[in-house]
């Protein structure tokens, strides 16, 4: 009786406002027409704030593992040392796209469950002076930790390492200051905290990193930035863009700046507290501790996960995530980030309230701290 409105509390993609879906629906327009040249850069600037930078944004169709490779094909040559920070498992997909591309790779390991010590980079920094690159994860949705990108940064000290984050799950919910931290490369994407469809990635380059990129070797063609920033100078794309997204992320950025984004990284904080609050009245054990948690997605230990997962989507609607590679079936992760409320944070746990016979305990601890 619940399947005909399911509840979608996943680390994306996340649910959608109605105002961004309709922007799917308008007619067909040309990508090479003034319509589109009008909103297309202007989009892009609006997304400044939000990366903290004012390098210029560029808008790639495809998927957030799309801007990830966009940056290490526009960045890693054959035999570039590089050093990749892997801590769960999107860091381990940088790890992947490196190899791909035939870096000498260097791999910093981090326990699944907590955050990046950014000492322990600097001292293999200094090992290392021959390393060119490093990437990291600002919010490793697969294990819930946020990573400290400004610590990992100041690391470097004098290193000429340049620093390149995936932000997919971070952007739009947790502070970013690419140009105030010194970050060099930032990769996101559509569907997280940008709460539009998905089908769109996003990537800023420094300065640095510009003067970098021109040395390349990589074989690159869809991804290579140089035509990018050529047909920015016209306004358009160099390839048929995801259109209605750009006027989706449009309606989406009324919604945020309306907002006001101080106002949206405090109500991501009060969403992660309410739900570690509910799990720990349950006597739920946390993946992660309260210093290196995610503002937008919480991972809680749970015996045979995904039967629990599928229980709970059949009997209530209601979908959360599951683990990834050394977590699978052991954990499920609860999404709060874009699109969500400290309302649909009592939702969530009220389901697991009904699941384990415990009523009013979890949805009374987070109420307690919406109210605090």
């Amino acid at each position: 009786m619940y399947r005909f409105k399911p509840v979608l509390r996943i680390p994306g993609p996340v649910p959608v406002p109605n105002e961004v879906s309709l922007q799917m629906a308008k007619p067909m327009i040309n990508h090479r027409g003034a319509v589109f040249k009008e909103h297309y850069p202007a989009v892009l600037k609006r997304l400044a704030p939000l990366f903290g930078t004012q390098n210029q944004i560029h808008m790639i169709t495809g998927s957030g593992t799309s801007g990830m490779e966009a940056a290490v094909s526009n960045l890693v040559s054959p035999e570039t040392p590089v050093l990749c920070l892997r801590g769960g498992f999107f860091g381990n997909r940088w790890v992947e796209l490196c190899q791909a591309y035939g870096a000498k790779l260097h791999v910093l390991e981090f326990p699944w469950d907590g955050g990046i010590d950014a000492g322990q980079v600097g001292e293999y920094l200094k090992q290392h002076p021959e390393i060119e690159l490093i990437f990291m994860v600002q919010n490793e949705s697969s294990t819930a930790v946020l990573n400290d990108v400004a610590s990992v940064s100041q690391a470097r000290g004098s290193h000429r390492a340049l620093l390149v984050v995936d932000a997919v799950s971070a952007l739009g919910g947790t502070p970013l200051k690419m140009d105030e931290w010194g970050v060099d490369v930032i990769v996101s994407a559509s569907q997280k905290c940008l709460m539009a469809p998905p089908g769109t990635a996003f990537i800023a380059f420094s300065d640095r990193a510009r003067e970098y990129s021109a040395d390349c070797r990589a074989s690159r063609y869809y991804f290579d930035l140089r035509l990018y920033d050529k047909y920015m100078e016209k306004s358009e794309t160099p390839f048929t863009p995801n259109i209605h997204n750009v006027f989706a992320l449009e309606e989406a950025l009324n919604i945020i700046e309306t907002e006001g984004l101080d106002n949206v990284f405090a109500r991501h904080i009060l969403m992660r507290d309410m739900m570690r609050a509910g799990a720990r009245a349950l006597g739920l054990e946390l993946l992660v501790k309260d210093e290196d948690a995610s503002p937008t997605v919480t991972a809680i230990k749970y015996p045979e996960a995904d039967s629990f997962r599928a229980r709970i989507r059949t009997r209530y609607g209601v979908e959360f995530a599951g683990g990834q590679g050394i977590h699978a079936d052991k954990i499920f992760r609860v999404g709060h980030m874009g699109y969500a409320t400290p309302l649909d944070v009592l939702t969530a746990l009220a389901v697991l309230e009904m699941d384990m016979k415990k009523y009013g305990e979890a949805t009374k601890a987070a109420e307690q701290v919406m109210n605090s």
